[in-house]
């Protein structure tokens, strides 16, 4: 006998071969990783910070690192050694080329056109970087073509050193031009240093400011320049050139003599006490 079965009932295996698509039964419940799909938004996962175009970038500390100097073209920059070194020298490059002796000449007339004291030929030659024979011969040279050509003025040479006179023979023109018309007073300080010079005659500078205490350089010059002092050769021991009085300085005074001198000893110290300190 043939069971009749409904056909509307579900059988159990129907619903397994329903819910599988192909009609094939369901494998045990295994699971699946998730895998996205194409067009499926992708799960979050925390991805670096990286900014975008436009967005300011976050101070994140460098270390300490000096960052190089950019000059300022406007601001000139500090000479170097070499350049320093370089600028020491600028003078001396410009200086003429005394390898004529024409021009080795002209240097030593600027130099002695300058010095207040005879300058030694040492000083002179290490000044302008030659050979001592070569300035002394040069020097003798200018001397004797001032000699030959009558000049106003000689190179003469005193003690150790050289310096430029006017010449003896023109003395009256040099006094007339330099005394006349001359009416002020001598100073205190010339006073003091013609007193010394006149009751220590002939004397040198260097005594006359060991007694007075002070350079008398300008001094002396402005006695000779009023003609009241004269040079008178030089010390055989030290070459300082020798000062003495002159009949102008008798003249002004209304003396006739230097014994017409007021004694005046107690209030000058001793020649020996002088040289001591010289």
């Amino acid at each position: 006998m043939i069971q009749e079965t409904d056909p509307t009932a579900v059988q159990p295996g129907d619903l397994d071969a329903a819910s599988s698509p192909s009609g094939v039964g369901t494998s045990p419940d295994v699971p699946t990783p998730d895998v996205p799909s194409p067009g499926s938004p992708s799960p979050d996962v925390p991805s670096p910070d990286v900014p975008g175009p436009g967005v300011p970038t976050p101070d994140v500390p460098s270390p300490d690192v000096p960052a190089p100097e950019i000059p300022d073209p406007d601001v000139p920059s500090p000479p170097t050694a070499s350049a320093q070194a370089e600028g020491v020298g600028v003078a001396r490059d410009e200086a003429p080329d005394l390898t004529e002796d024409a021009t080795l000449e002209a240097a030593l007339e600027a130099l002695l056109l300058v010095v207040d004291i005879p300058a030694g030929e040492e000083l002179l030659a290490t000044t302008l970087d030659q050979p001592v024979s070569r300035v002394s011969g040069a020097l003798r040279r200018i001397a004797a073509r001032y000699d030959l050509g009558g000049r106003g003025f000689e190179l003469r040479r005193i003690g150790e050193g050289w310096r430029l006179y006017t010449r003896d023979r023109f003395a009256p023109y040099v006094e007339r031009y330099l005394l006349d018309g001359q009416r002020s007073k001598l100073t205190r300080a010339a006073l003091e240093t013609l007193a010394v010079i006149a009751y220590r005659q002939p004397t040198t500078r260097s005594r006359v400011a060991a007694v007075r205490g002070v350079n008398v350089d300008g001094v002396i010059r402005t006695l000779l320049a009023r003609g009241l002092v004269e040079e008178t050769g030089t010390d055989p021991e030290t070459g300082g050139i020798l000062y003495r009085t002159t009949e102008l300085f008798l003249e002004r005074l209304g003396l006739s003599s230097l014994e017409q001198l007021p004694p005046i000893a107690p209030l000058l110290p001793e020649v020996d006490s002088i040289d001591e300190q010289l």
